[in-house]
C-alpha cells in the first residue's frame, strides 16, 4: 500500500503544516470543545503505529478521541491532509544535531542510526511515498539536518545533496525489510522461525541437489550466526550497516580526490 502525500487542498494543508496547531472550537452547535489539530494528529499516529495505514480513517481517529468523524472536519479537512500532518510531525522527531567531536563520519553514522530508529518506530512512514513532498517544517528539518551533517565533509553542497539522497535511500530500503519482517509475523500469526523451519525442511527433501545447483548461495548458510533476533530483521540491519559504511567510504574517497594530489 503506497500513500501519496500532498494530495489534499494545497492551501489548507500548507496552512495546517505551518500555522498554529490549535484551532478555536465553534461556540454554537457543533463539535464538543477540547479537540485540536495536534490531538487529532497524535491519535492518527497512534493508530498507524499500532495497526498500519490501512486502519487509518477519520472515523477510526474520531473513535479513539471519543468523537464522531464529522467532529474532526472542523480542524482537519480530510484524511489526505491528515496524512500530510502525520508524516511531517513524525519526521520532526529526528534529532537536530549529532556529536561531531570525532569529525563528520561519526556524526553521519549517528544520523543514519537515528533515521533507522525513526522509521522502525513508525513503519507506516515507509508507505508514504516521497514522490510528493509535504513541504512542511518536519520535512525541512530532516533535510536541514542531513545537509548540515554531511556538509561538514567539505564537499560542494551540490554533491552533498546527492549523498543525502543516497544515505536516505539506503536507510529506507534496509529498514523496510526489517519493518515487513515484523509485520509478516503480526499479520500471519506465524513467527519467522516457524515459517523458515517448515519450508527449509521441505526444500531439503524436495531439492536435495540444491547446494550443487546453487553453490555460492549454499555457502551463505554456514556463515549465518545463531541469534534471537529474527533472521530477516537481522539481515536488514546488517545490510543497513554495511550499506552506510560503504557509502561513507565512498564519500571519504571523494574528499581525498577533491583535495587533489599531495
Amino acid at each position: 500500500m503506497v500513500v501519496f502525500a500532498g494530495q489534499g487542498d494545497a492551501r489548507r494543508s500548507m496552512e495546517l503544516l505551518w500555522g498554529p496547531r490549535v484551532v478555536a472550537p465553534r461556540t454554537g452547535p457543533g463539535p464538543k470543545p477540547g479537540l485540536s489539530v495536534e490531538a487529532i494528529v497524535a491519535a492518527a499516529i497512534d493508530i498507524a503505529d499500532a495497526e498500519g495505514m490501512a486502519a487509518l480513517s477519520m472515523r477510526s481517529v474520531g473513535e479513539r478521541l471519543g468523537r464522531t468523524a464529522m467532529a474532526l472536519y472542523t480542524y482537519v479537512p480530510g484524511k489526505t491532509e491528515l496524512v500530510d500532518l502525520m508524516y511531517d510531525r513524525t519526521l520532526g522527531e529526528l534529532p537536530s544535531s549529532f556529536p561531531s567531536d570525532g569529525g563528520w563520519r561519526p556524526a553521519a553514522l549517528g544520523l543514519a542510526d537515528a533515521l533507522w530508529d525513526l522509521h522502525l518506530r513508525h513503519p507506516w512512514l515507509l508507505q508514504v511515498s516521497p514522490a510528493r513532498p509535504v513541504l512542511g517544517p518536519g520535512e525541512f528539518h530532516v533535510q536541514e539536518t542531513l545537509l548540515s551533517v554531511l556538509a561538514a565533509t567539505g564537499l560542494p553542497l551540490a554533491r552533498v545533496r546527492w549523498v543525502v539522497s543516497a544515505l536516505f535511500n539506503v536507510v529506507r530500503g534496509s529498514v523496510q525489510a526489517a519493518a515487513e519482517s515484523r509485520q509478516a509475523a503480526r499479520e500471519t500469526g506465524l513467527s519467522e522461525e516457524d515459517w523458515w523451519g517448515a519450508r527449509s525442511a521441505l526444500l531439503g527433501e524436495l531439492v536435495p541437489d540444491l547446494p550443487a545447483r546453487f553453490p555460492t548461495v549454499a555457502r551463505l548458510g554456514p556463515s549465518v550466526e545463531a541469534s534471537e533476533e529474527p533472521y530477516l530483521e537481522r539481515e536488514a540491519r546488517l545490510s543497513f550497516e554495511a550499506g552506510v559504511e560503504l557509502l561513507l567510504d565512498g564519500v571519504e574517497a571523494a574528499i581525498v580526490k577533491a583535495s587533489g594530489p599531495r
